[in-house]
């Protein structure tokens, strides 16, 4: 399988917007997900997992690079973002239930075995799935996922209230997300404010995660220690872990050149 993978990353300034291979709705539950899919059918897939505020267009400097190096790539919105249904709010526990619907929508897709790449909430998701149907999951990329509730969260929680008043945060996410926008900031901070926070630990599952996984975090991160990746990175079985100096909370946005180039060559390798 890993002699489809080419380490050539797209240079700079060549992040082109592709057209997905084919595209739809599942739903589930009264709800609908808005799905994308890239690539060749031949080609192993990668499923991207976007964060707590984002949409699969959180992945638009990720797509075309992993395309071009021989992934076939699923996107989706969950449930509440991008073009799938709006969510009235986030259950205490959201994060198990679209661990659920992910797995939905890859047996709606006919995909068995992938590699799993989450960022952020998303990137719980992905400890959650490869912890639920480790079977299925041949490698995994975490970026700034959280496994329990440390003192910065809460900080992190403010600094999003504050920038959910600024004209320009609000217009790049109306891009994704249209006039739900403000309702949805509201509800995930409703959710990571109430008792739910209290609930989130997962420490005692890590050691069930068996696949190859590389954990990453930016030094900078403002919403969780560089404790919190090493953590994650000691308790799975195969983890790996690459703090970034000078990076904040969205690697793949502030060094997507980098981040792809490090990312493709640990799954092309896991996968060898």
């Amino acid at each position: 399988m890993a002699t489809s993978h080419s380490n050539e990353i797209l240079p700079p300034a060549e992040f082109p917007s592709l057209d997905p291979r084919d595209h739809g709705k599942l739903e589930i539950d009264g709800h609908r997900l808005y799905w994308e899919r890239y690539g060749l059918a031949q080609d192993p897939c990668v499923l991207l997992l976007h964060h707590g505020l984002g949409s699969i267009r959180s992945w638009r400097r990720q797509i075309p690079a992993f395309v071009a190096a021989g992934w076939q790539v699923v996107v989706f919105d969950r449930w509440g973002y991008g073009r799938s249904d709006r969510r009235e709010e986030f259950e205490h526990a959201y994060l198990v239930n679209d661990r659920d619907e992910a797995f939905r929508l890859l047996d709606a897709l006919g995909v068995e075995q992938l590699a799993l790449v989450g960022h952020s909430d998303g990137g719980s998701i992905a400890l959650l799935m490869a912890c639920e149907q480790p079977q299925r999951i041949s490698a995994m990329v975490v970026v700034a996922a959280h496994i329990y509730v440390e003192p910065k969260m809460e900080a992190g929680l403010d600094l999003i209230a504050q920038m959910g008043t600024n004209a320009a945060f609000l217009a790049g996410l109306k891009r994704e997300h249209g006039d739900r926008t403000e309702d949805l900031i509201h509800a995930w901070l409703k959710h990571w404010r109430s008792a739910g926070t209290q609930s989130l630990s997962m420490r005692d599952r890590l050691l069930e995660i068996r696949c190859p996984t590389l954990v990453i975090q930016g030094e900078l991160d403002e919403h969780a220690t560089p404790q919190h990746a090493i953590d994650i990175a000691n308790g799975v079985q195969q983890g790996s872990l690459w703090l970034i100096p000078s990076v904040k909370h969205m690697p793949a946005h502030e060094i997507p050149e980098v981040f792809n180039q490090h990312v493709l060559e640990f799954l092309a390798d896991s996968i060898t």
